[in-house]
């Protein structure tokens, strides 16, 4: 499995044709898109593209934005855009507000975001970003503009960086997903001595998500798309659903 960051991705603004731009970037690589190729991308380039912006200047934090906000130390205007994003607030800390995001999973702050966020006219400033409004589509979007313009049939991925309960540290996991399984499920194949696995579901994508994540980095790399081929596995239909834990089935809720 060979992974490579498209190089000369430029930095992203509200409204930019992000198909286009990953095209142009598979071009300067010396790539040809084949059948079976996976394309990951960041969630950060995705969001600003389809103007996932909100400037803290415009927002009017509530009641319970402003306690939020003395009890984490953070400012009540992200913390208004962090519960707009959440179901439920599930664990507080200073400097950190647990959630369960409108999409299902669990992370911190909802995935809203100051770093590498800039205004439409490319200045830093109280811009924050939030995570698409539905990253399954937008992964289909981008899947669909780009198998129609290079005949190839792809897979896309969109990723973010999240914590774990259990470690320290940040690690790529996927929010989006199309054409690619998210989950996959080996209980009945056999183990080295013939037995059944009983148990064994693997978060395929996940685990994709955290190798692309090593090449994009987490500051200023500005490597926000990942080519992968040679998948071991074969690609089909996907959505981030399969990987969310259902909460009847979380122990930690």
């Amino acid at each position: 499995m060979i992974l490579a960051a498209l190089p000369g991705i430029p930095l992203v603004f509200p409204g930019d044709d992000l198909a286009v731009l990953i095209l142009e970037g598979v071009e300067r690589a010396g790539l040809v898109l084949q059948d079976g190729d996976l394309l990951v991308v960041t969630q950060k380039v995705v969001s600003k593209a389809e103007g996932r912006l909100v400037n803290l200047v415009e927002v009017d934090p509530s009641p319970e934005a402003i306690r939020l906000g003395e009890e984490t130390n953070k400012d009540p205007r992200l913390v208004e855009v962090i519960l707009n994003e959440s179901r439920q607030v599930l664990r507080t800390r200073e400097g950190v507000i647990i959630v369960e995001h409108r999409l299902g999973f669990v992370c911190a702050n909802a995935g809203v975001d100051h770093s590498n966020v800039q205004d439409e006219g490319g200045q830093q400033g109280e811009w924050v970003a939030m995570l698409p409004q539905n990253p399954d589509a937008s992964a289909q979007r981008l899947r669909e503009r780009l198998q129609d313009a290079t005949g190839a049939k792809i897979g896309v991925m969109i990723i973010d960086s999240h914590g774990r309960a259990w470690r320290l540290g940040t690690v790529g996991i996927a929010i989006g997903v199309a054409g690619f399984p998210a989950l996959l499920d080996l209980r009945g194949r056999p183990d080295l001595f013939g037995d059944p696995l009983r148990s064994t579901q693997v978060g395929l994508a996940d685990e994709v998500a955290a190798s692309a994540s090593i090449l994009m980095g987490q500051a200023d790399e500005g490597l926000p798309v990942i080519h992968i081929r040679g998948l071991p596995y074969a690609m089909r239909e996907g959505t981030l659903r399969e990987i969310l834990r259902p909460r009847e089935l979380d122990l930690f809720r």
